[in-house]
Formats: structure tokens, sequence, C-alpha cells
């Protein structure tokens, strides 16, 4: 499957993109030379390969839950720029 120069134009439209004639030129080469690598790796047999999501096995690295004491209202609110009423106060946005 080879891309075509106007389906680089199509996409560049899409996407909002202005594009020299020269630039369409490099994406169009560098998009076909991807493709026919990727022509190449599907020419290669993996049936006897098992899928993988990532390439090391790794475990869960999370930490346990833990019951901990939390930030008081007043260290929380000491670097706001504003507050009221034990809470921070910002601008309406609607």
């Amino acid at each position: 499957m080879k891309v075509e120069r106007g389906e680089v134009e199509h996409v560049a439209l899409l996407a909002r993109l202005k594009l020299s004639e020269e630039e369409k030129e490099v994406f169009t080469s560098q998009l076909n030379a991807i493709l026919d690598y990727m022509e190449k790796l599907n020419a290669l047999d993996t049936g006897a390969i098992e899928p993988t999501f990532h390439v090391v096995s790794h475990c869960n690295i999370m930490r346990e839950d833990e019951v901990r004491g939390s930030l008081p209202q007043e260290a929380s609110l000491e670097n706001a720029p504003d507050r009221a009423e034990g809470c921070f106060r910002v601008p309406k946005i609607i």
C-alpha cells in the first residue's frame, strides 16, 4: 500500500496544517517508508510468539493502601491566593 500525495494533502487539511510543497513530498516519502517497513514485519512468522503488552515482565508496583492523617485545613489553604469559609475561592466559570 502506497500513500499518495493527495492523501497527505487531505490529512493536512483535516489537521488544519499548512504544508509547503517540499514538506508534502517529504511526508509522502516518510509515510511510504514506514508502510514498507510494516510490510516487512507482517512477513515474519509470529505464530509461536506469545503476545505481550510490555517488553519486560513486571508485577503491580503500587503501594498498599494505608489509613493516614490528612493535611490540616489551615496548612492546605496557607498559600491560597483567595479563600472563603475554609475553602479555596476561584473565579466563577460558566
